[in-house]
This record gives C-alpha cells, structure tokens and sequence, in this order.
C-alpha cells in the first residue's frame, strides 16, 4: 500500500466506540537507586525515588484505543479495595467508560508491583516483580451481571475487544456468549489469547492476534518458520471457524490469513526496548481500524507500525497517531519525523540551539492549503534555519472560524504539511492564540503576515524582550482559504442553478 493511504487511513480512524471486556490490571512501579549490598542479605538496596500506576492487561489496551481517539467501554472486574479505586481513576482519566467494570469482594484486583532500578539515576532496569491476583473463575452471578452489561452496551459499539491473560474471567462458557450475541448483532469480535493449549472457547470470533509463542502452544508445533506461520494460521483458521488470524512474528512482522489471502506483512527493524504491551497496542489499532471499515491488510500494516514504535519505549505506553504519521512518513519519504508534543519539540529546539541554529516560528489553522500558504512558509524558511508551525487544533479551528470549519482534521492538516521543505517541526496547540506555546519555543524570529500590522501580533513584546524579533510576511492578493471555499461554494450553488 503506498504511503499516501497508509497516512489517509491513519488520519481518518475516527472516533468509533470499543467494547473491550478483559482482564483489567493495575501496574505499579516503584524506581530506586541503587545504593549498597544490604547487610541483611545478599540483595540489592534501593532508595525510593519515584512511583508510578499505570494500567495494565486490558486497561492498557484501553490507554492504546483512546489515545488513537477512540471511544472505550471497558468491561470486567476489580476487588474491593483502595488498587481498584487506582485503576479505575487511571481509566476514567484516559477518557475510558468504566460503568462495565464491577467490584467483586474477596477478589483482589489484579495487581503487578515492578521494582526497577535506577543507574546513573537514569538507566532503568527491572529488578522484580511482585504479583497480586486471582485467577479462580468469577461466581455465576457476577458473570450474569456482566452479560447484562455487555447486552446493553453491544448495539452502541462499533467493535468488540476480548483481551485475555488467563486470570478466570475470559471462562469458556463467558467467552462463546459474548462472541455470539456479538455475531447475533453483526459486530466483530477481535481476540488477543493468552499461553494456552486450547483455543476452543474462541470459536467463531472474526480475529485472533496470537504471537507466535502462543501460537506455538495453540497448534501443537514451534512457529518458527513462515511455512510454521502459513501451517499455524490455516489450522487455527479451521479448528475455530475464524474470518481472520493474525500471528505476530516479532521481528518478522506478522503472518496474516484471511478467507481471500494468506501473506507475511514485513516490518522495519526496531531497536526494543521493551516488548511489554505490544500485543496490547496491536489489538487497539487493529480494532480502531476495522471500526472504522478500513481492510484487514491496512489495518494490520497500521498495528505493526505502532506496535513497533511501542517496543521501543519503556513499559506500557501508548502511541498517538502523530507517531505514526511520523513514522509513515519517515519510512515512506524519508523525511525526520515533523509531529511533535510540546515538551519533545522544546527537547529538540534545544539541540539546534546549541548547533547556533535560528529558529523561526508561525502559527495557523492551514485548512485548505493554497499558494499563499506556500509563498508564506517560503518566506518563513528564508528567515532562519527551523520553522517551527504551530497548528491550531480543530476545536480551536472551530472556535475562530465557526462550526463548518475546519473542512480536514488535524491529522490531515499535519500531515500535509510535514511533506513541505519549508517546515522543519509542527506541534499542534488547543488555544484560541499562540502565547503560551510561543513562550515555551521561544522562538529568535516570530512570523505573522502582513495583515496583522494594525491588530497586534500575539507573543510580540515576549520575543523581543530577550532579543528576538518579529517578521511580517507579504500575503499573495486572493489566497486565503476563506476565499477558496468560497468559490467553491459559489460553483455549487451555480452548479444547483443550472440543474
């Protein structure tokens, strides 16, 4: 697929609405530096220096689905107790609904503590890991209690998500129910299985996402071939009745099978830093994607592009779509990767300040790109070495310019303009001016265009008090995307006219 539709299909997932029910976990990490052999015992002492709660299991597929700006309806189970509070406060931050997951007294909620030390107060590394769970399967009523819920939310959903860690909620006779009703109503159901001989309760589901570990369990032979992966796939496909299979194949990519095709997607080399959540990442992009109708082979070479980023970050964390378009365009144009948050753009201007590079800044909305925005970046670029272009997000599009606009998304808008020379970074910004985003560039030279020499450019008397200045760019007479749409308008009312 060429990159123009990996990007389109990437900038248009959306926001449909998950049903993930899975093995909801809270995941603690305690960061120490490592000081001294204890005197107690041959072990390692550590000061406390940092502690973090992330969610983990399932809640980390739901961290993966929002930040792709999914919805996310999470069903499952937690104990009674202060961890539950913890995790479901995690989930509710990240956008997540968590109506569908249920306390159960006498069951702790899943917990994994991770000890990590610290070398050089910065290199981390995993030391232990204390687990606190439950894995007996739930009583009869709590499962009927979830049924119920799963039966509400089933028509609001686009998707249904069942990610197992083999910790007694996922039963047989639990997971046949939901991937029926789900056929029943005409949704898909996407599996990612724990290590497991038996894959018989996930008859009928439309995907399974096995790595190939656990496809080696599954089948009863070692993947470790593409002809294992082809014979893998085609028996799982067979034995369980299933649409698709994915096997994921680490650094080989991932082994698809579909009634129509069967093929290894190939995936760039990565340095890993840690695999763990990959499988997480994988289902959450794949769900997003086929929520949304995109193909089975679009949608999985978009989940290899994130998983791939995912392993090279520390623990469980989440991919955004501008990594992603970064990564498109950074293996498909070979470009650096333009889209950045605030606080990883600032660490890169501080790089070329020290190489005494001039950074240039601007800020817009760049809906409908026209020539005068390209007269007007030129004109940017030729004032230093970085521009810097500060993107209005679409809420705050709509805010300036009214609810019609903007006509593309943020996505789209970006991703656009990272394929121009004349730009060298783009963070988008939520406010309705530049202020406190140009106080956080700190821009030598902030560009606006001539038509706000009478309204006061914003972030003018910042820049120069420590010494930067203000450039006003010539606008090219007729262009502006207010005048294109217009026209466009005006050819369909003409258009209507003549009909």
């Amino acid at each position: 697929m060429s990159y123009t539709n990996l990007l389109k299909a990437v900038t248009h997932l959306g926001s449909p609405k998950v049903l993930l029910v899975g093995d909801f976990m809270l995941d603690s990490y305690i960061y120490g530096d490592a000081l001294r052999i204890s005197p107690e015992a041959p072990v390692q002492i550590l000061k406390v220096v940092q502690r973090e709660y992330a969610g983990g299991g399932a809640s980390s597929v739901a961290a993966d689905v929002t930040t792709l700006g999914a919805q996310c309806f999470c069903i499952g189970v937690v104990g009674h107790d202060t961890n539950a509070r913890k995790l479901t406060n995690i989930l509710k931050d990240l956008g997540a609904e968590t109506e569908g997951i249920i306390e159960i007294e006498g069951r702790p909620t899943i917990t994994k503590e991770r000890i990590v030390g610290l070398a050089q107060h910065r290199h981390r590394q995993q030391l232990l890991r204390v687990d606190n769970e439950c894995t007996e399967p739930l009583a009869k009523s709590d499962y009927q209690r979830l049924l119920e819920i799963y039966r509400e939310q089933l028509a609001q959903c686009d998707i249904v998500c069942l990610q197992d860690y083999n910790k007694g909620l996922l039963g047989p006779d639990f997971c046949q129910q939901l991937i029926a009703l789900a056929r029943k109503a005409g949704k898909k159901t996407l599996v990612d299985p724990p290590v497991d001989s038996d894959y018989s309760k996930f008859s009928g589901a439309t995907l399974i996402t096995p790595n190939r570990k656990e496809t080696s369990y599954a089948v009863g032979f070692e993947i470790e071939t593409i002809a294992d992966a082809e014979k893998g796939s085609l028996q799982l496909q067979e034995q369980l009745k299933l649409d698709t299979v994915v096997i994921t194949l680490d650094k080989e990519g991932a082994y698809l099978r579909t009634n129509e095709q069967a093929k290894q997607l190939s995936i760039l080399p990565r340095t890993v830093y840690d695999v763990t959540g990959a499988g997480d990442m994988m289902l959450a992009m794949l769900a997003v994607s086929l929520a949304v109708g995109q193909d089975t082979e679009t949608a999985l070479q978009l989940a290899n592009i994130a998983s791939g980023l995912e392993v090279e970050k520390f623990g469980v964390a989440t991919v955004s779509v501008d990594e992603i378009v970064n990564e498109i365009i950074l293996t498909h144009k070979g470009k650096t990767g333009k889209i950045h948050g605030v606080e990883e753009l600032v660490r890169h201007l501080d790089y070329h300040r020290q190489q005494k590079e001039i950074i240039v800044f601007t800020n817009g909305c760049f809906d409908v790109l026209h020539r005068g925005h390209i007269e007007y970046l030129k004109f940017c670029k030729g004032q230093g070495d970085i521009v810097v272009l500060g993107l209005n997000s679409d809420n705050s599009v709509r805010q300036l310019k009214g609810p019609d606009r903007p006509v593309n998304n943020q996505h789209d808008r970006a991703a656009v303009l990272a394929a121009l020379e004349s730009i060298d970074y783009i963070t988008v910004f939520d406010e309705l001016d530049p202020l406190g985003l140009i106080q956080q560039v700190r821009p030598d030279i902030l560009v606006k265009g001539a038509d706000w020499s009478d309204k006061g450019v914003v972030g003018r008397e910042f820049v120069e008090s420590y010494g930067g200045r203000v450039e006003l760019a010539p606008l090219v007479d007729g262009k502006s995307s207010t005048s294109t749409l217009e026209k466009l308008k005006q050819i369909e009312e003409n258009k209507d006219r003549e009909g």
